[in-house]
């Protein structure tokens, strides 16, 4: 092993020890299950908003979007980055502050918890079905976050995948489960900082070695459709594929999942003071269109490394930071630990996703299934407990799922992106916005949501592969949902009058209340 990886081995490492350090000192600050699932509602505006898009990007941000702009160029990647940047700022913008109100008004501290009170479900039918998605979608979803925790160590030192996989996977697991979502918060805000730190390093580097700005544009300039936004490069024939419209609507698609992301909306409702939300709005919604433009950037800068032999021998195009990180690393020691200090901004951002979605796969066993559903009633100590197993558990069963090391990584994140985004996106709107919604179509459109994604997936598209119909499930499936809860809505019976009038008093609710409101 040379002397800069021994130098980046111990840069990360040190990185890591520092995660479960903080996950031992927030986890003298959890009192009850309220403190380890949502922070006690003690969340500031930065943290807010640092947090939430450091748990939304995952490695995709880092690999993802670089790899597809550097093999499909700018159409596809393009679009998908402004549906996501569009859908942030609305979460932010329109779901935000009202979540809030509404979930301390109901003293609701997880996602099925709200949607069962909001409706005035006493059975907690409505819980138990959004803790069954969660589940059924989060679980894949933390093993692909291990799977490429894995695949990055056996790339870069050959040490074998599952025992790296392992490794990472238990770093994860120590501090979510001792610290629960104070750490999960904290460790997100340091690795969108080191996140940010690699993404900037990984382009001034790439574009110096790539012989400078003009050469990386004369590079793009000279592959057919590489820098269109109506058509993709088609590197088996070497020419263009048109991206119509309906492929456009279908990638902008993408930010409509954020209307459903638990682990997102769960910031919404931690935050301390529901003012400071609007400066939590700007700091997330530049952050999250600065970190993605420079991730694209990467991609078209990557092409030109290769173009000019810089990179070599690069299979896998979503390596291509790994390989420049991995040049930055033979310049001496100091830049040995940045290119550490890169390698540990992929695994952060990785870990800032698959922490959080732990925490809320383990909120629906514990607190939605075991308690509000089974009404099995046990003390605070024993929550917190159940709590921390419930972690462990999940994480056990995510692991056995990540054993194989050719499982696709992407493809897994779409899938759960979609599912999350159309089971829970639709029913989180409608709550919050229309009074006339009840039970009955928030369960019709959950439930329609999450299995119009199966649907469409597996068997829509697939029967129908060269048609318009082969687009993201995301989108037929949203639609769906939200037909379902309208008609469904409309055709039982409405709201009681105490929900009506909770859903009114939120409205016209001030955030001096909703500060106010304990849960």
């Amino acid at each position: 092993m040379t002397g800069s990886n021994v130098i980046i081995i111990v840069t990360i490492a040190v990185y890591l020890i520092g995660m479960i350090v903080i996950g031992v000192v927030m986890s003298k600050r959890n009192k009850s299950s309220d403190d380890f699932y949502l922070g006690g509602r003690k969340l500031g505006p930065f943290v807010t908003a640092m947090s939430a898009e450091a748990s939304d990007m995952s490695s995709y941000l880092l690999m993802g979007l670089p790899g597809l702009a550097l093999a499909c160029g700018l159409a596809e990647v393009s679009w998908t980055a402004i549906g996501l940047a569009i859908g942030t700022y609305l979460n932010w913008l329109v779901v935000a502050k009202r979540l809030r109100r509404y979930s301390a008004k109901i003293k609701a501290i997880t996602i099925p918890d709200f949607f069962s009170k909001r409706f005035g479900d006493n059975k907690n039918v409505l819980s138990l079905i959004a803790a069954l998605v969660i589940i059924i979608f989060f679980i894949p979803y933390t093993a692909s976050g291990f799977s490429a925790c894995g695949k990055l160590f056996n790339t870069l030192f050959g040490f074998d995948y599952v025992p790296a996989m392992i490794v990472s996977a238990i770093v994860i697991v120590l501090y979510t489960a001792m610290g629960g979502f104070l750490a999960a918060s904290t460790t997100d805000l340091i690795q969108s900082i080191i996140m940010t730190v690699a993404l900037v390093v990984v382009v001034v580097f790439g574009i110096k070695t790539a012989g400078g700005w003009d050469q990386v544009v004369a590079n793009a300039q000279s592959i057919p459709g590489y820098l269109h936004f109506t058509s993709t490069y088609n590197a088996v024939s070497n020419g263009e594929v048109p991206f119509g419209a309906l492929s456009i609507a279908s990638t902008l698609a993408w930010g409509l999942g954020y209307f459903g992301m638990p682990h997102i909306l769960l910031r919404f409702m931690a935050v301390k003071d529901p003012k400071k939300l609007k400066m939590s709005r700007r700091i997330a919604s530049i952050w999250v269109v600065v970190a993605m433009a420079v991730a694209v950037v990467i991609g078209v800068v990557g092409s030109a490394m290769i173009a000019n032999g810089s990179v070599v021998g690069l299979e896998d195009s979503e390596r291509i930071i790994v390989a420049i990180a991995h040049l930055i690393s033979q310049h001496g020691a100091l830049a040995a630990i940045i290119g550490g200090l890169i390698l540990a901004g992929i695994l952060a951002a990785t870990m800032s996703t698959a922490d959080s979605q732990l925490l809320a796969a383990a909120s629906s066993v514990s607190q939605n299934i075991i308690q509000d559903f089974l009404k099995i009633k046990i003390s605070a100590k024993a929550a917190m407990i159940a709590a921390r197993i419930t972690v462990i558990l999940i994480a056990v069963v995510a692991m056995f799922l990540s054993l194989n090391p050719d499982s696709s990584i992407f493809r897994v994140v779409s899938f759960a992106w979609a599912g999350f985004g159309a089971a829970f996106g639709p029913v989180v709107l409608f709550a919050l916005f229309w009074k006339r919604t009840n039970k009955w179509g928030a369960l019709a459109g959950m439930v329609t949501g999450g299995a119009m994604v199966f649907i469409w997936k597996y068997i829509v598209a697939v029967k129908f592969a060269d048609t318009i119909l082969n687009i993201y499930e995301l989108l037929p499936a949203f639609i769906c949902a939200s037909v379902m809860i309208v008609v469904v809505s409309l055709l039982t019976k409405a709201p009681e009058k105490d929900i009506v009038d909770t859903f009114e008093s939120v409205k016209t609710m001030t955030d001096d209340d909703a500060t106010a409101a304990e849960v």
